[in-house]
């Protein structure tokens, strides 16, 4: 039995029908990925399945007792309270007691529980979530900015471990070692799961099913990512046939009729009918979305030398963000920048770019650089302008490449119809705000793109058509990203910000970092590796006798810490703990945590020096 049915279920808010009468269901452990275009009706549909929405006409049916979580598109403006209390309000009375010992209050209720070793682990499991997820339980979620703010709502959908988890585009404003801990959990979750990703990596990784939302219809393509990929483009090809073959026929008929009085005639009436048949069909007819035209103005050639940093620094405060970085970018190349949240990714821009003084080191920026900037908190965007203000400020034409061209027209290169164009910025969802953004960015010819976060929210196709943008750009790009396949397609190095304010630079993008990186690297960070500078290949080396003497130590510190776990485990069965308040736990709780790292660690290394040794 499906746990969610839908019957025959339409939705529409005010234009075209969304959903015109649509059938779906999901089966218990299926990972099913809405895919589609911007606007094809994808949220709409996870709020349905959510209950959020009620539909126009058909009928939803629900497994009994069925519990959903949910992550929106949008967080909702009466987000309040503490962090920690709203993840665990979504566990119900359970989420009530850990609030309890959140706050040092629920230690007797707790001990009076038929079963406290379900709550320990239930906070153990939400603790997990909220460091994997960078979240400091204490903060005050109407504090954060508005991407903390969705993983605060992903960190309470997860911790609810529903039997349908419903989660819209989750991977946005995450980094990759996150996205890649989401991927991992996900894989293990025991319910069902309907997710909006325009991550591909993310999808082809965790989907088992594809379903397509398009054009009102509901395309439920019942197979894997890459062959959804596939299929997908073999239907368009065979429906276009078909379309222009259908076109073609109704032109012939609509020639005939138009031959006078023969068609007139009572043997011909069924054919004047079946014409009228035709153009009731062919008015009704919704044709696929056009692409987005991506085209950047290229500037003149800027120096041969864009930037080059020699042991640059900086620093806010104690906290080190930039350590001794060297590198040379020359015209032309195409750069990855990655690392964690807050690791220094745009700092670093800044500093290449010029936009932030470097506090040590030199830094030598090349000649005849033409910049365009795109800003991934879209401060570039006046939000209470409309579209067009935004792009001209108010003017009707504006000039690209050498030719003037009427603004509204180009805005249709970025799929804005006239009306959408007229309206406030404010009203604009996530993906057109990004194509915004990008049609801001190439009225300005450039040399030197710049890119902070350009993916988010953009469909497949358009982000296809972005990556072969950047490929073919004659001039230089500078891409800060967490979506792993644009790095691959686009990307020729890559710079990783690996903690400490170490900065090393790897040939290729996101693939090819993961199989250079080495987990405890000691090596000084990397010059820019160019064609004409290669590093020497390295020489196996052998293990020096520190190293032989902490691999031989290995296997006794992993026993070690093992046998602590298993010593803590037997504490938190013991109801006498919990007796006396809810703190001595919590510590238990948080060594258990920092031993499963450490355990992560210890086992990185032992296969670092093994390999090396071997």
């Amino acid at each position: 039995m499906a746990l969610i049915d839908l019957f025959d279920v339409s939705l529409a808010f005010g234009g075209p029908t969304l959903l015109d009468k649509i059938n779906f269901r999901v089966h218990q452990g299926e990972r099913v990925c809405l895919v589609g275009r911007n606007g094809a009706g994808k949220s709409s549909l996870l709020k349905l399945l959510a209950g959020k929405v009620r539909p126009d006409s058909g009928a939803i049916s629900r497994e009994t007792g069925l519990s959903v979580g949910h992550l929106p598109q949008n967080v909702p403006g009466d987000l309040r309270g503490q962090v920690y209390e709203i993840c665990a309000g979504g566990l119900g009375e359970n989420g009530e007691l850990l609030i309890g010992l959140f706050q040092g209050k629920g230690g007797n209720r707790l001990s009076r529980h038929d079963n406290e070793q379900e709550i320990w682990v239930l906070e153990h499991r939400l603790q997990i979530i909220l460091s994997r997820l960078g979240l400091n339980p204490q903060d005050r979620a109407e504090t954060l900015s508005g991407g903390m703010q969705r993983r605060v709502l992903l960190a309470r959908a997860l911790a609810s471990q529903p039997d349908l988890l419903l989660l819209d585009e989750p991977t946005n404003h995450l980094d990759i070692e996150s996205i890649a801990w989401l991927e991992s959990f996900l894989l293990q979750f025991g319910g069902a799961i309907v997710f909006v990703s325009h991550d591909r990596a993310f999808a082809r990784n965790l989907a088992t099913r594809v379903v397509e939302p398009d054009r009102g219809a509901l395309y439920d393509w019942n197979c894997s990512f890459d062959e959804f990929l596939r299929h997908r483009e073999e239907a368009l090809a065979t429906e276009q046939e078909q379309r222009a073959k259908f076109d073609k026929k109704m032109a012939e008929e609509e020639k005939w009729l138009s031959g006078g009085i023969r068609a007139r005639r009572t043997r011909n009436e069924g054919r004047v009918r079946r014409l009228m048949e035709m153009r009731g069909i062919r008015a009704n007819r919704r044709d696929v979305l056009g692409s987005a035209k991506l085209k950047a103005q290229q500037a003149g050639l800027s120096g041969k030398i864009v930037a080059e940093a020699e042991a640059v620094g900086f620093s806010y405060g104690p906290k080190q963000v930039i350590k001794d970085f060297t590198t040379i970018i020359l015209r032309g190349d195409k750069v990855g920048i990655i690392g964690p949240n807050g690791s220094g990714k745009t700092t670093l821009l800044g500093i290449l770019l010029g936009k932030l003084q470097h506090q040590s080191g030199e830094i030598r920026r090349g000649l005849n650089l033409e910049t365009a900037y795109f800003d991934q908190m879209r401060a570039e965007l006046d939000n209470d302008k409309t579209v067009i203000e935004n792009i001209t400020d108010g003017h009707e034409t504006l000039i690209i490449n050498g030719q003037q061209r009427h603004v509204i027209s180009y805005l249709k290169d970025f799929l804005f119809t006239a009306d959408r164009a007229r309206s406030p910025v404010h009203i604009l969802s996530g993906g057109e705000r990004n194509r915004l953004l990008l049609a801001k960015l190439f009225t300005k010819p450039a040399n030197l793109l710049v890119l902070d976060e350009p993916t988010n929210d953009l469909d497949f196709d358009t982000l296809e058509l972005l990556e072969n943008l950047l490929v073919e750009f004659e001039g230089t790009v500078l891409l800060v990203s967490h979506d792993r396949q644009f790095l691959n397609n686009v990307v020729t190095s890559t710079l990783a910000l690996e903690g400490g304010g170490v900065i090393r630079e790897y040939a290729g993008g996101y693939d090819d970092w993961l199989a250079q990186r080495r987990p405890s690297q000691e090596a000084k960070p990397a010059k820019s590796a160019k064609p004409k500078d290669r590093p020497k290949q390295e020489q196996p080396r052998k293990l020096g006798f520190n190293e032989k003497r902490e691999l031989a130590q290995l296997p006794e510190k992993i026993e070690a810490l093992e046998q602590e776990q298993a010593t803590l485990h037997e504490k938190v069965a013991d109801p006498d703990l919990y007796t006396s308040g809810g703190k001595a736990a919590a510590d238990i709780s948080k060594r258990l945590e920092e031993i499963e790292a450490e355990l992560e660690q210890v086992y990185a290394r032992w296969e670092e020096l093994e390999a090396i040794g071997g």
